[in-house]
């Protein structure tokens, strides 16, 4: 490719290249946390565009540059409408675009929704696998879209002794397709349809919660057992008086506490964070335990962080030239006018 081209990713041709790679991207979610947290990024604040008279539809910006032997920089444009799943659109959709940390020069644009889905459900289930201590159990699902299918998928990857998940959507039917779909995944999995919230969590030791609630909606976490394990995913489910009573796990300390999300809200209750006990990086790099010594539930909130777009984005392009992806515009950019 010359200097002045730019690769195109589609949709189809992205999520060709990263299905089957689980443990892979788990891997360069991993490598990128662990870049992060040693300070070898820049990351702005996200910016929301949201829009008057609507309370759920948004579209952010997340710019970002990683270093630690990644030496990429870019920004996702991500939304979220989701009335696109009554108008039969997926509720997602973005696009990453990643520059040259030496020239600045756009060097590739890349479909964002599959790298999206695929770095968040890498995410949790790399938190499972170092916060989560017990092995087998049943794991617990609650919302049943795209996002927590990815999250089973890579929990099946990063936990192979996963063997049965009990899930609850507030549509049955989306429930009852979910179920399918995971059962699909590896012979002999067991998958059942709860009948409540509660029961996933009376039941389930390990919770993923990815919903498109944009307020909090569970104030009650007493039917979890000792040592449960909750991958809140989607930010804004948990009240802040449950995350104050919870072992709390984030990505990033400043990029959590805003945005309304349940942990911001409970930072504006206290007027403090130090009910945060760390980073996800500080556990990696063994400067934090994995949970606390009293028990009780661990709280991973990941608000999601650029650096793991730009990261598995550089390895979508690196499998692209490998295995001969996407498509080149040549002369994308003008020029040079001296």
């Amino acid at each position: 490719m010359r200097d002045d081209g730019i690769l195109i990713l589609r949709g189809g041709e992205v999520r060709a290249a990263l299905d089957g790679r689980e443990s892979e991207i788990i891997e360069t979610v991993r490598a990128a946390y662990v870049a992060h947290g040693a300070g070898e990024s820049a990351l702005p604040q996200s910016l929301f565009l949201r829009f008057p008279g609507e309370g759920r539809e948004r579209i952010i910006a997340l710019p970002a540059y990683l270093g630690g032997g990644f030496e990429v920089a870019g920004v996702k444009w991500v939304s979220s409408f989701p009335n696109n799943i009554e108008r039969g659109l997926n509720r997602a959709s973005a696009v990453i675009i990643l520059n040259s940390s030496e020239t600045g020069m756009p060097e590739a644009i890349l479909e964002g929704s599959v790298i999206s889905a695929k770095r968040t459900a890498a995410s949790a289930a790399l938190a499972a696998r170092y916060l989560h201590e017990e092995t087998g159990g049943t794991t617990g699902v609650v919302g049943c879209g795209l996002i927590n299918a990815e999250v089973v998928r890579f929990l099946l990857a990063a936990r192979p002794d996963a063997n049965e998940f009990v899930i609850f959507d507030l549509n049955a039917a989306r429930a009852h397709q979910f179920a399918q779909h995971c059962c699909g995944l590896r012979n002999g999995l067991e998958v059942r349809v709860a009948s409540s919230v509660e029961e996933v969590l009376s039941v389930a030791s390990l919770v993923s919660i990815a919903t498109t609630a944009v307020t909090p909606h569970l104030a009650d976490l007493s039917a979890c057992a000792p040592g449960t394990t909750v991958l809140h995913v989607s930010l804004r489910d948990l009240t802040p008086e449950v995350i104050l009573s919870c072992d709390n796990v984030v990505d990033d300390v400043d990029h959590v506490c805003r945005a309304q999300t349940s942990v911001h809200l409970a930072e504006q209750l206290v007027n403090s964070r130090d009910f945060i006990r760390c980073t996800l990086a500080d556990v990696l790099a063994g400067r934090a335990a994995a949970r606390r010594e009293s028990g009780g539930v661990t709280v991973f909130s990941p608000f999601g962080l650029g650096v793991l777009d730009v990261a598995v984005s550089k390895l979508m392009c690196e499998l692209g030239a490998r295995h001969k992806f996407g498509t080149v515009i040549d002369s994308f950019s003008p020029p040079f006018w001296g």
